[in-house]
Parts: C-alpha cells; structure tokens; sequence
C-alpha cells in the first residue's frame, strides 16, 4: 500500500535545508541553505563532486540523518519528525545492502515480511519485481553467488516491492564494470518510466546525469550551484563550476582579461573552438587523442595574456589531426563564448 500524501504523492520539497556536523567551535555546514522542488514522477539527479553533501541530502530526505535546519516535505506532510519507515520512501545504497545468508526471493521479500504481508502475496509480489528486472532464474541463489549487476538489480528489486513512492539512489551503479553501468543506466530509465514513482538518484558521473535525468541539481561544497534539464545545464551553466564539471571534456576558460573586461572570464566548448589557418590565437599542440568517433586535441596557447592556458578543442572524424608540437591556429566564435564574472563565478549576460 502506497501512504497517501495527497495530490502530487510523490513530490518531494525541500526548504532551505542546512546540516551541519561537528561541535560549534569546529562545524562542518555539510548542506547549506539547500531548496529543491522535485516534482511528482520526476527523475531528479543530484549531481556533484565527492563531499559537495548530495548524499547527505539525500538521507535527510530518506529520513537516516535529520537536517539541522529547515524543513523537508513529501507531498504535503512535513516529515521532519516522521521515521524512515513511515515515509514510504526506499533506499538503495552503493554498497547492495544484501543479506549474504539470506536467498535472493528472501532478499526481495523481506520488507513485506517486516510489513507482515502474507507469505503467499509476498511470494506473487517478489515475483513480479524480480521478472521486472530479469532476475527469475536466480531467486534461489545466494549474493555471494551473484555478480556484482546482479546483486544490484537483487537491491532494486528489494526497493521495488515495496511501491515506495519516493526512490532514493546513493550512487547504485559506481561498483558495476563500463558496460553494465551503461545497460543498467537503461533499465533504471526504463523502470522510472514504468513506475509511478520519483528517483531522486546521487551521482558524481555527469553521463549518467546527462543521460537519465528529468532535472540535475549540481551541486558544490554544500549548495545548490544550478537545477535544469540536461540540455539547460550543458548550453546555459549557471557559474563557472557547473561550466567544467558538466561536459566531457570540460568547457575551456581563459583568464580574466582575455577577449573581454578585466572581471570577465570566457568560456568555449572544445566542440565549438575552430582549428583553421585564419584563427586569431596561436597555439601549441600538447596531445592529441584519437577516440575513433572524434578526436581531441589540447593545445596550449602562446603570447600575450593567454599564454600557458590550455585549450582542448574536439575534431570530427572526418578531420586530419595535427601532430604533437606542431603550431595551430585558433578561433573563438563569439556567439558561442560564455561570460563569468571572474570574482563569484556566476554566468553574466
């Protein structure tokens, strides 16, 4: 049974949340000042680097650490004061979780056992989850018998009985090989289009955010740097963190003063840097790699102010690469140039 919490059942609001640990004289503001709507049936990334506090975040929504400050809502019940299992909301961890002498159907059935579901419902019910997520012929195995996709899947299944109408995910997929991560980052997308619930998913990969998000709240020494589609956040950065930290490579910058006022620094995306023998900035070339669908080249620009600054830029297929050490020019299109206030780093029109 789903708790009923109204229109939007599974909306989740946060308002300026702030958690702080340790004593007065040495705290640590581990979230500050945080407020996020995520709406009903959203897939919501919190996306970040390793101690920016989105997996603190995220257990204060669970209910496992409770917020210093400000006030946390699942539709429209404030669940501040209200224990982890009563706010129908299911946790899945890095780490599994998985009872190791327990089989997998046991595993699965076990928050209905707690629930005091009948045996013969909590059998149908692991069923239907386990074949959800292809783990039929395995119910009678043990997780050590498993591997590491495998028991993962098992963690959501046992999430997935439950019909929480919150998912929260600590970074699932960061134990699983390049390949699976890529086919189970499928079935998680496919699952929340199936489910009604919303995922609010940790994560410090900015792929699995650009390609399973609805929404990515960025996230950077405990605040809120930016919350957008996928699309927004990559074409629109809200400030020179979000700028590198999303995009594979990172946007370039070049130091304040360069192409623009004393305060300004500017940004290009390696893809929009033109290699080309009338370009206006002189640069060396350091390495050069070669992906098979695209190459990228890091240079490193010579002269004037710029001078020493590296500048990656992405080459089609189709393009002849330079060599190492060979000179190039470059050009910087001003229409795809991004300005940030070189003192607080936010985006300037």
């Amino acid at each position: 049974m789903r708790v009923a919490y109204g229109r939007g059942v599974a909306q989740v609001r946060l308002e300026r949340i702030t958690k702080t640990f340790g004593s007065a004289g040495a705290a640590v503001r581990a979230v500050d000042g945080v407020s996020l709507d995520v709406a009903d049936h959203e897939f919501m990334i919190l996306l970040g680097p390793s101690g920016c506090g989105k997996s603190t975040l995220l257990r204060m929504i669970a209910g496992l650490e409770d917020p210093t400050e400000g006030d946390i809502f699942i539709g429209d019940r404030r669940v501040n004061d209200v224990a982890p299992k009563e706010r129908d909301v299911a946790m899945v961890f890095q780490s599994y979780a998985l009872y190791p002498h327990k089989t997998v159907r046991a595993n699965i059935e076990f928050p209905l056992k707690v629930r005091g579901v009948p045996r013969d419902q909590r059998s149908v019910e692991a069923k239907q989850a386990a074949d959800v997520l292809g783990l039929g012929e395995l119910m009678d195995r043990k997780p050590g018998q498993l591997s590491g996709g495998q028991r993962q899947r098992v963690a959501l299944a046992r999430a997935i009985v439950r019909r929480p109408a919150v998912f929260c995910m600590d970074e699932p997929l960061s134990n699983l090989d390049a390949k699976l991560r890529g086919e189970t980052r499928a079935e998680l997308v496919d699952l929340h289009r199936r489910l009604e619930s919303t995922f609010v998913f940790v994560t410090h990969d900015q792929v699995e955010a650009m390609t399973m998000g609805s929404r990515i709240a960025v996230m950077n020494a405990g605040r809120l740097q930016q919350v957008g589609s996928p699309h927004e956040v990559y074409e629109h950065p809200a400030t020179s963190f979000v700028a590198q930290f999303i995009g594979t490579p990172p946007m370039n910058l070049l130091p304040p003063g360069v192409l623009d006022r004393p305060d300004v620094v500017i940004g290009i995306r390696p893809e929009h840097v033109v290699m080309t023998p009338t370009g206006a900035h002189l640069a060396n070339v350091r390495l050069v790699e070669q992906l098979g669908h695209e190459t990228l080249v890091t240079c490193e620009l010579v002269g004037g102010v710029a001078g020493g600054s590296r500048m990656i830029v992405r080459l089609g297929a189709e393009q002849v690469p330079p060599t190492i050490g060979q000179d190039v020019l470059l050009d910087l299109p001003a229409a795809h140039r991004h300005r940030f206030d070189a003192a607080t780093g936010e985006r300037l029109p």
